[in-house]
């Protein structure tokens, strides 16, 4: 995911603009199960990021509306978890709205009943629930009932030199060959992720593309194929041969300063971090940098899109109702061309296809985000209750790759853990 911005100083209060559907749910706001009264706040948990910051500077325009005092606490994504087990184990109602991340926590918190199914309340024409992009509004379905909305998407994009290559490859074996030819004693051809269980959400584009996936259609492991090994094997040359020591290493917060002090000349990783590239302060490649999709494989162009962060309804909130007007009116149309507009992308469809609202996005990467939700999937990791031992077993040949090891043989045996993973984990998912 992207990197978390500094902590805002104060405590959010709120207030936005909201459509006609918007206003008829606000009207009901007040009706919110339990004995709560009218000076019970509103209470939102999220998670500290750009999104969050640009909803709170317009919170109280939904205080106004709703008449509800509204109370935001922003932490770091760890701080964020680790509230949540605590809080939510124990059943508690002091939080109403949840900022979750559809892939990493929704399967998990909603097997334990800490959602509440907004199936009926996305029904409603008023929310135009059809307009959510739909690779990214199936990652928010979990046994064919809705437990989020999706707030905040993301792609990953090839962030390329100008100043060395001439345009952006548009295939795989492009980036490669070029990658190995511009590798030098001064510049890595290539940086990307490389840590076990950090990298794979990146990598998983590269998966798609060669024709491969985590697992088969009826649930079974799929990283021993013969297209997982193919990627595998790709991605491992590529670092290992194009990038810089250490690789097995460096997740986010690595690699991109590689590539912002102009030590690379390719980088593939999520698009909401092109900001890190046009910053003084820690950039020296802002003049120089290009946006590109992700370049196409055997299996054609196939890189992931999906909900980073999505909003649910705490399933022992008092203030369900609230809650979902909150999630209504954050989650709109309106709103959403509002955040987009100041450079965050959203998941509606009319929105991103209005060219107003992709403005402050470099042209290039706008039309790289656009192509790349075109062809874009639902995923990046496996979709299983624990995904952080998920994303072990699936990292470990990529290692294995980064080294300059035979991928094959630790591919096979990650296989059969896998396999093995996914039988238990199958069990642990019925609710």
């Amino acid at each position: 995911m992207t990197s978390t911005p500094p902590a805002l100083t104060r405590r959010a209060l709120l207030t936005a603009t909201a459509g006609a559907g918007t206003t008829a749910a606000l009207a009901a706001c007040s009706s919110g199960g339990g004995s709560v009264g009218p000076n019970t706040p509103l209470r939102i948990a999220a998670v500290n990021h750009v999104w969050s910051q640009a909803i709170a500077e317009r919170l109280p325009e939904f205080e106004e509306l709703s008449g509800r005092r509204v109370s935001m606490q922003l932490l770091t994504a760890d701080q964020l978890g680790s509230s949540y087990n605590v809080k939510l184990n124990a059943s508690a109602t002091d939080i109403d709205v949840m900022m979750v991340r559809p892939l990493q926590d929704q399967l998990l918190f909603a097997r334990n009943g800490w959602l509440t199914d907004l199936s009926d309340r996305v029904a409603d024409p008023a929310f135009a629930w059809d307009d959510v992009q739909e690779a990214v509004r199936e990652r928010s379905t979990t046994r064919g009932r809705v437990y989020s909305v999706p707030v905040v998407t993301e792609r990953p994009a090839l962030y390329y030199r100008k100043d060395l290559v001439d345009g952006p490859p548009q295939t795989l074996d492009d980036l490669l060959e070029q990658a190995l030819a511009l590798t030098d004693d001064e510049t890595f051809g290539f940086v990307g992720r490389g840590q076990r269980a950090g990298a794979v959400s990146q990598w998983s584009s590269f998966l798609f593309s060669f024709g491969g996936d985590f697992t088969t259609d009826d649930g079974a492991s799929a990283i021993g194929s013969e297209e997982a090994r193919a990627a595998y094997a790709y991605y491992g040359r590529l670092l290992h041969e194009a990038g810089p020591p250490g690789a097995t290493n460096m997740s986010l917060e690595q690699a991109m300063p590689i590539f912002a002090q102009g030590k690379a000349a390719f980088y593939v990783d999520a698009d909401a971090i092109y900001t890190n590239f046009l910053d003084p302060s820690i950039s020296t490649v802002m003049d120089t940098v290009g946006f590109a999709p992700f370049p196409a494989g055997p299996a054609g162009a196939v890189p992931y899109n999906v909900p980073s962060w999505a909003l649910a309804v705490n399933g022992f909130s008092r203030l369900q109702d609230d809650a979902w007007a909150f999630l209504e009116w954050a989650a709109g149309p309106e709103r959403v061309a509002e955040v987009q507009s100041a450079g965050i992308p959203g998941a509606r469809t009319s929105v991103w296809a209005d060219p107003a609202t992709t403005a402050a996005f470099p042209a290039e990467l706008a039309e790289a985000m656009r192509v790349n939700t075109e062809n874009g999937t639902g995923h990046d990791r496996p979709e299983v209750i624990q995904v952080g031992r998920a994303r072990d077993i699936v990292g470990r040949p990529l290692v294995a790759g980064i080294l300059g090891e035979d991928v094959g043989p630790v591919a096979a045996d990650a296989d059969a853990e896998f396999a093995d993973f996914l039988v238990r984990d199958n069990r642990q998912q019925e609710f």
